[in-house]
C-alpha cells in the first residue's frame, strides 16, 4: 500500500474509532465504580448496627447494587454512557447521601462518618468529565458536594476537604479529556490532508506519465506543421492544436501544483506473487540503452516491481528526451541482501545545480514526482548526480524491508 492508501487508512480508523483515545479511560471509570461499591458494602457491614435504621440503608446500597452492576457495560463505553444514565447517577448518589443523615446516628454524623455511597459518587464526577469536560464535571461535583452539607447538618472540614479533592479529580481529568478530543481532531485532519496531497501527488505521476507528454508533443507537431508548407487551411488548423494543446498542458500543470485534492480512501492493491524487475526493463533497452543485470531473477512483490519499473522509465524518457540524440545510457541493476539498486547513467550534456528546482516550479515534475515521488511510497531513496558536460547518473534504492 502507499503512503497515501496508509494514511487514509489510519485515517478512516482515527475517525470511525471516535473515542479511541478515551475508552481506556472509561474502562477504568467502570473498574472504579465496581470497586468503590465494594468498599461501601464493607464499610457498612462493618457500622450498620450503628445506623438508627440499618434496614434503609441495605435497601439503598441493593439499589445501588443493581444499578452499578446494571449500568457496568454504559460506563465502559462513551456512545453507550448517555446523559441519562449519567442523570439517574447523580440522583442514586445525592439520595444515599442524603439518606446518610436520616439514617445514620447524629454522632456519628458529628465525628465525620461516611455517606451511604462513599466514594461511589465519585464515578458520577468521574463520568460527566469523560461526557463533557470539566464544565460538566464541576457542576456535578457542587450538587454533590452541596448534598454532602445539608445531608450531615452542615460543612465541616472532612466535608470540605472531601468536596475540594473531587472537585479537583473531576476537573483535571476533564480538561484532560478535552485535551485529548482536540488532540485526535488535529491528528484526524492531518492524517487526511496527507492522504489527500500523496492521491494527488500519484496522480501527478500519471498524467505526467501519460498526458503532458503527449500534449507536450502535439504543441511541438503542432506548431511545426502549422508553420510548414501544407495549406493554409490544413496549417491553420495544426497551429490551432497546437496552441489549443499548450492551453490543456498548463491548466494540468497548474492543477497538479495547486491546493490537495478531497481525501478518499484508495482502495487495497491486491496481493500477488514477486515478480521479476529485470523482465520489466528489458524493454528499455535499445541500441543506445545498455541493460546489465543478473543472471537470476531480482524478485520483489509486484506493486514494489511495478513503481520502480515505471521510476526507471520516467528516467530512460529523460535521457531520450534531453541528452540528445547521440547519447548512450547504461542501466545497472544490483540485487543485495538488504536493498535492490537500479542506477541510470548517461553521456548526455547533463545540466546546471538548480536546473531541477526551476523545473519544479515551473510544473516540470517529471524528477519530483515520477522518479522521487514513486521511491519515496516506496520506502526508498533516488539521488540524481549531474554536471554540465558530465551527463547525469539516477540511483534508485529500494531496501527489501520497506516493500514487504
Amino acid at each position: 500500500m502507499t503512503d497515501g492508501g496508509r494514511a487514509g487508512a489510519v485515517g478512516g480508523t482515527v475517525a470511525a474509532g471516535g473515542m479511541s483515545v478515551e475508552l481506556p479511560l472509561w474502562k477504568a471509570i467502570s473498574y472504579f465504580r465496581m470497586l468503590a461499591l465494594i468498599y461501601a458494602l464493607l464499610r457498612y457491614f462493618n457500622s450498620y448496627l450503628h445506623f438508627l435504621h440499618p434496614v434503609a440503608g441495605w435497601i439503598f446500597l441493593g439499589a445501588l447494587t443493581l444499578w452499578t452492576l446494571a449500568t457496568t457495560r454504559a460506563f465502559a463505553n462513551p456512545q453507550r454512557c448517555t446523559w441519562y444514565v449519567l442523570g439517574v447517577d447523580l440522583t442514586l448518589a445525592v439520595t444515599g447521601i442524603v439518606m446518610s443523615g436520616l439514617t445514620d446516628a447524629p454522632a456519628r454524623i458529628s465525628h465525620g462518618a461516611p455517606t451511604l455511597p462513599t466514594i461511589w459518587a465519585a464515578g458520577t464526577v468521574l463520568g460527566c468529565a469523560a461526557k463533557g469536560g470539566w464544565r460538566p464535571a464541576a457542576a456535578t461535583g457542587s450538587v454533590i458536594g452541596v448534598a454532602n452539607i445539608l445531608g450531615h447538618g452542615g460543612p465541616t472540614g472532612d466535608n470540605i476537604h472531601n468536596i475540594v479533592l473531587l472537585m479537583v479529580a473531576g476537573c483535571a481529568i476533564g480538561y484532560v479529556i478535552e485535551l485529548a478530543r482536540a488532540s485526535e481532531a488535529t491528528l484526524t485532519r492531518a492524517l487526511q490532508v496527507e492522504a489527500a496531497t500523496r492521491e494527488r501527488e500519484r496522480l501527478s505521476r500519471d498524467i505526467h506519465d501519460g498526458v503532458l507528454q503527449v500534449l507536450a508533443l502535439v504543441q511541438r507537431r503542432g506548431s511545426e506543421l502549422g508553420g510548414g508548407t501544407g495549406g493554409a487551411a490544413g496549417g491553420a488548423d495544426f497551429a490551432e492544436l497546437g496552441r489549443l494543446a499548450g492551453e490543456q498542458e498548463r491548466a494540468l500543470r497548474t492543477l497538479m501544483t495547486g491546493g490537495p485534492i478531497p481525501a478518499q480512501r484508495l482502495p487495497e492493491p491486491d496481493a500477488a506473487e514477486p515478480r521479476d524487475l529485470t523482465a520489466l526493463l528489458r524493454p528499455y533497452a535499445d541500441e543506445r540503452i545498455t541493460l546489465s543485470a543478473p543472471g537470476t531473477p531480482v524478485l520483489l512483490p509486484a506493486p514494489a516491481v511495478g513503481e520502480l519499473a515505471a521510476a526507471v522509465g520516467a528516467a530512460v524518457d529523460n535521457v531520450r528526451r534531453h541528452a540528445g540524440e547521440g547519447a548512450r545510457a547504461w542501466i545497472l541493476v544490483e540485487d543485495e541482501p538488504e536493498a535492490v539498486t537500479v542506477s541510470i547513467r548517461d553521456d548526455g550534456p547533463g545540466f546546471a545545480p538548480g536546473r531541477l528546482g526551476e523545473a519544479e516550479l515551473a510544473g516540470r515534475l517529471g524528477v519530483s514526482q515520477s522518479i522521487r515521488g514513486r521511491l519515496l511510497d516506496l520506502g526508498g531513496t533516488a539521488e540524481l548526480y549531474s554536471a554540465p558536460g558530465e551527463g547525469v547518473e539516477v540511483e534508485l534504492r529500494v531496501p527489501r524491508k520497506a516493500t514487504q
